[in-house]
């Protein structure tokens, strides 16, 4: 395993350097690793003089518009060259939104990911399951360059790697974490500035939402299971958008029965994203690859198009396999 990805680097590596204009792109629904990520390995790209393409998948959250070159990030259009697409952080090519027409426009793509979901759809596939974050591998790749990171470019990498490690609470945190953040932490980041943004400073709106959503709290399973909605009423009632849903699942898996918190998210009235969080032993990953979804162990999605009433009962019935 180790020795294919470190030969996956090194092709990746030199299709970077004989690439003039690069294209990168991540998932819809954007997070943290995905905009860390994306940001921290345009930024290195240009400082070896690459012309740089990051591109939108889709609205970026307000809790990410404070990191380094986020103006940068344009939506696709045809005038572009693009020799070199490299996908970040998107475990299939759906998750890629409006931008997986590059895959047939581009002749050369590179997936980098750490989903153990991940279906190799690049020509050279940078995948490990055992990352804590996608940021890892960009740290890798950056340092395999030879690319100095320097203080921007850390701070998109930390950010990326706090986000999906639950600010290192996380158990997919490991001992390289930590010693890639310390590094990180070297170039001199305002760690103070990224935790505020990302962990203290939630909107009236985003905290009326959290109330709301509360209030649909259900046990199951001697409350090993606690299961939340979030309609498009609910969404209009508190005047925020479905991204100020970030962070609620994780206060319900807090709760100290609760194994698997499970968050509905009505999209449209019979599409329902669906989130799942598992704390010691349950694999959700398994359980929303019943409904062609996946993920890690502890954090997966799926999307289910029925009535989110439809949705909850059929997911409640998956979690008799666990239970």
């Amino acid at each position: 395993m180790k020795n294919s990805i470190e030969s996956q680097f090194d092709l990746a590596i030199d299709l970077i350097k004989n690439s003039k204009n690069i294209g990168i792109a991540s998932h819809v629904s954007p997070d943290g690793d995905n905009i860390g990520s994306i940001l921290a390995l345009g930024n290195a790209l240009e400082k070896i003089n690459k012309k740089v393409f990051i591109l939108k998948t889709d609205d970026i959250p307000k809790d990410f518009l404070f990191l380094p070159g986020i103006s940068k990030i344009i939506d696709y259009e045809d005038n572009m060259e693009i020799d070199l697409f490299i996908t970040l952080d998107t475990s299939d090519e759906d998750r890629l939104g409006k931008n997986r027409i590059l895959l047939d426009k581009i002749e050369n793509v590179v997936n980098i990911d750490h989903h153990i979901s991940n279906t190799n759809f690049g020509d050279i596939n940078i995948v490990n399951s055992n990352a804590a974050a996608t940021g890892e591998l960009v740290y890798e790749l950056i340092k395999k360059i030879g690319i100095i990171i320097d203080k921007d470019i850390a701070s998109c990498i930390y950010t990326s790697i706090s986000s999906d490690t639950g600010s290192f609470m996380y158990d997919n945190t490991t001992s390289e974490t930590h010693e890639i953040a310390a590094e990180l932490i070297k170039t001199g980041i305002d760690k103070s500035n990224i935790n505020i943004n990302l962990y203290q400073s939630r909107s009236i709106e985003k905290t009326k939402l959290f109330i709301k959503i509360l209030e649909t709290l259900k046990f199951h399973y001697d409350n090993q299971v606690g299961i939340i909605k979030v309609t498009q009423e609910m969404l209009n009632n508190s005047n925020a958008k479905m991204e100020d849903t970030e962070g609620i699942i994780s206060f319900i898996r807090e709760i100290s029965s609760i194994e698997v918190a499970i968050l509905l998210k009505e999209i449209e009235e019979e599409e329902i994203k669906v989130s799942m969080r598992s704390k010691r032993y349950a694999d959700v990953a398994e359980i929303c690859a019943n409904f062609n979804g996946g993920g890690h162990i502890r954090a997966a999605g799926c999307t289910i198009n029925e009535p989110i009433a439809t949705a909850e009962h059929l997911v409640l019935e998956q979690m008799k396999k666990v239970f």
